[in-house]
């Protein structure tokens, strides 16, 4: 029985992975479409209705998978489309350039299926629940709620004291919650990367926001060598 309608893009340029991949996802009630190649995955990605989630290989024969999430990032239809990597690299590296294109989840080949697929469900609750709040609503994450248009921020229904500058910061992070956000880019929103600001900065404001906070703190995730994500529960 049909368990869900999400539509999932499958990018992988070895036939019988790909073909794997569209039968067991398929079997468990998803939709689906596949790609070859990176320029077919763009072509399909911005086709609609757009996709949920997009399964992405790193090693495809026309460009490279960090090519197409960065492109897919770049385009205000697919920019909040979760994106899996699917890859051989294990390296640190390349799981760090992988986060900072953009990716949402990392799965080393060889995988198990059933791991990918429990992986693909938590991702797209996870999405359906970070989806951006628009900028004059209010968002509420269990005891923090935070008023975006009246620049109000309560966490156990006391209001904390903030500055414009962290809650210009707290508003960056909530508004892409779930989503890793490098300290880069971090800088270019909060801060317009000005000349005399680095990615230090941005440091040590989470800090100070994060000392504000309280026990709301650990909403904020630090994602070692990349940067940081808001999570929509500190117990994801």
């Amino acid at each position: 029985m049909k368990t869900t309608s999400a539509l999932i893009l499958v990018v992988d340029d070895e036939p019988d992975l790909a073909a794997t991949l569209d039968y067991n996802l398929r079997r468990e009630g998803y939709e689906t479409r596949v790609a070859l190649t990176g320029h077919e995955a763009v072509e399909l990605a911005l086709q609609e209705p757009l996709p949920d989630l997009v399964l992405l290989d790193i090693m495809l024969p026309d460009v490279p998978g960090w090519d197409v999430c960065r492109e897919l990032r770049m385009n205000e239809r697919t920019r909040h489309v979760p994106v899996v990597m699917l890859t051989a690299k294990s390296e640190e590296i390349d799981r760090v350039v992988g986060f900072e294109v953009g990716a949402d989840d990392y799965v080393t080949k060889p995988f198990s299926v059933r791991e990918l697929l429990l992986r693909i469900k938590a991702i797209l609750r996870r999405a359906e629940a970070s989806k951006p709040a628009s900028p004059a609503g209010v968002v509420e994450l269990g005891k923090l709620r935070v008023d975006l248009e009246g620049h109000q921020a309560l966490v156990n229904e006391r209001e904390i004291t903030l500055t414009a500058l962290e809650f210009k910061l707290l508003a960056a992070l909530i508004s892409t919650r779930g989503r890793v956000q490098s300290r880069e880019r971090l800088l270019d929103e909060v801060w317009g990367i000005q000349a005399n600001v680095t990615t230090r900065t941005v440091d040590t404001h989470v800090k100070r926001l994060r000392q504000k906070l309280g026990p709301a703190a650990a909403y904020i995730e630090t994602l070692r060598g990349v940067g940081y994500r808001f999570r929509t529960s500190p117990e994801d």
